[in-house]
């Protein structure tokens, strides 16, 4: 059995750190997961993972992170064949993993949180000033300058993911796995991280980099491999491929990358904001005196660095949360004092939310209840009294068909499904109740360019066909630039500036709104107001 410290000593720069050979998972239910997939990493490379939603990329990980045990195949580090029982092992091993949800503790230090389950103790009690010590000298060694006494909480979001990969690196990791690590990052955050890997990568470490965003891919990895259906369709050098030979790879077929739509001919306000705030548990506000329109056959993008009242602002406007302060009309009806989200949802207003998990999905019920939970207790689906399941079960399977979604048929649980497939679900729903309004909330985040591709079109559809007021909240700044109308920027709460034009802003200018380097005048904030 090899030494678990010592394993990658001696291997040089370019020699094979992780083989995987032959992996084969089936599920439970028959499901094939992996079939035959062969991965290399070699020492002192990032080298892309990619593929559908569905295509075995978690599982693949899940299998190296000793969370699967596969029904074939081995895992070789260094060239000598090891067994990875769980997580714990992964890590004594040397391989890390950065989730792209943080597993940090907002309310303790940035050297509380490194220490984590691994804290030094003097005598029998925790050794703070030890602990401060050793998240110093792992941050300098490795060049990533943080805080120690910092309260996590009140880090920005591309700090914490700095806290994430130094915890695993004081664990001693030489193999960092990163699940979509820009996801909810800024442009300015992202060219920081990518710095940050690229020197980790000149000193010898391995990174696995898991990504749906192609350009990124394309500027990070040195290679890529692509999982489709679950088997390995190639591993090939970065410098020698497009975006488009990507994407077909992962498709196979070409993806229109860039959305193609005719100008917005918005009509009259259907969603009017008023001097909404919101105070949360802490006493803090959210957001404060937010106002804005969005009309008809119009699609209004809100961009932002999370944390800054998005999230706060959405589940307001969907009822979610209550109104405390300021007002919000649905087609000049106030949503304040309705008692139930069905009430505000018949007013003709239709959500995806960003936790599709929790607000999304009813995991455990099939698919046909799942898109069949906002209507099924109409008139047209109702029969001598009784729902006509017949009806429903059509009209599941046509949806299924439209949205392509990947699975058994309708009966099938959604909890069986991947991630993209959920997120097909919730839109086969909410795009097909034809809304007055849709509020999108990180309608592709985590999902494949294909996916993607298909629900930002069917968005730009209900725009122009059904004359659909659409509010997009997004992280995916290609997303919002490519799909908005128009663009208004939140930071600390408020709305900092607005954009009529999306087509006259670019990524690198909206970052410096949504980080607070920038801010527009009154003035020219308010024409997000068309009163």
């Amino acid at each position: 059995m090899p030494d678990k410290q010592s394993l990658f000593d001696g291997i040089k720069i370019g020699d094979d750190m992780l083989t995987m050979e032959h992996i084969t998972k089936i599920y439970e239910n028959g499901f094939v997961a992996n079939s035959d997939v062969n991965f290399n990493v070699r020492k002192g490379e990032i080298h892309g993972l990619v593929g559908e939603n569905g295509a075995g990329k978690t599982t693949l990980m899940k299998v190296l992170f000793g969370q699967e045990n596969p029904e074939e195949g081995r895992i070789l580090l260094a060239g000598q064949e090891v067994k990875i029982a769980n997580p714990l092992d992964a890590l004594d091993y040397g391989i890390g993993m950065v989730h792209q949800h943080f597993m940090l503790v907002d309310n303790l230090s940035v050297a509380d949180n490194m220490v984590l389950g691994g804290e030094p103790v003097k005598g029998a009690l925790y050794n703070r000033k030890e602990a401060r010590r050793m998240a110093l000298e792992v941050s300098q060694k490795y060049d990533l300058e943080v805080d120690p006494d910092a309260i996590v909480g009140d880090l920005s979001v591309g700090y914490k993911q700095r806290v994430e990969i130094l915890k695993i690196l004081l664990r001693g990791a030489k193999l960092l796995l990163m699940d979509e690590p820009t996801a909810v990052l800024t442009p300015q955050e992202i060219k920081e991280l990518f710095i940050q890997l690229k020197k980790l990568r000149d000193q010898g470490f391995s990174i696995v980099f898991i990504s749906h965003k192609l350009n990124e891919i394309r500027e990070i990895c040195d290679r890529i491999t692509v999982l489709r259906m679950g088997k390995s369709m190639g591993t090939a050098d970065v410098k020698d491929v497009t975006e488009v030979d990507i994407s077909r790879m992962m498709i196979g077929r070409d993806v229109m990358l860039n959305i193609e739509k005719a100008p917005a001919k918005p009509q009259d306000v259907v969603l009017k904001v008023r001097n909404l705030d919101h105070l949360n548990r802490e006493g803090r506000y959210s957001f404060s005196d937010i106002s804005f329109d969005v009309r008809a056959g119009e699609i209004l993008g809100v961009a932002g660095v999370e944390g800054n009242g998005q999230s706060e602002l959405s589940d307001v406007i969907a009822g979610l949360l209550p109104i405390q302060g300021g007002d919000v009309q649905v087609c000049g009806e106030s949503i304040k004092g309705k008692k139930s989200i069905r009430q505000i949802r018949t007013m003709g207003v239709s959500m995806v939310h960003e936790d599709r998990m929790t607000y999304g999905v009813s995991r455990n019920q099939s698919i046909e209840e799942n898109i069949m939970a906002d209507r099924y207790y109409q008139k047209q689906y109702k029969k001598l009294g009784l729902l006509d399941r017949r009806k429903q079960d059509a009209e599941s399977r046509q949806y299924i068909d439209d949205f392509t979604v990947k699975c058994d048929g309708p009966d099938a649980a959604v909890k069986t499904l991947s991630g993209g497939n959920i997120q097909k679900v919730v839109a086969a729903r909410e795009f097909t109740s034809h809304p007055k309004f849709l509020l999108a909330c990180q309608p592709t985040r985590g999902i494949d360019v294909g996916a993607a591709e298909m629900i930002r079109k069917k968005i730009v559809g209900l725009r122009d066909n059904e004359n659909t007021a659409v509010l997009l909240f997004s992280a995916d700044l290609t997303e919002l630039l490519t799909v908005s109308d128009s663009i208004f920027v939140m930071y600390g709460g408020h709305i900092v500036a607005y954009f009529p034009d999306a087509k006259q802003v670019d990524e690198q200018m909206l970052g410096e709104y949504m980080l607070g380097l920038k801010k527009q005048s009154a003035e020219e904030i308010g024409g997000v107001i068309f009163e």
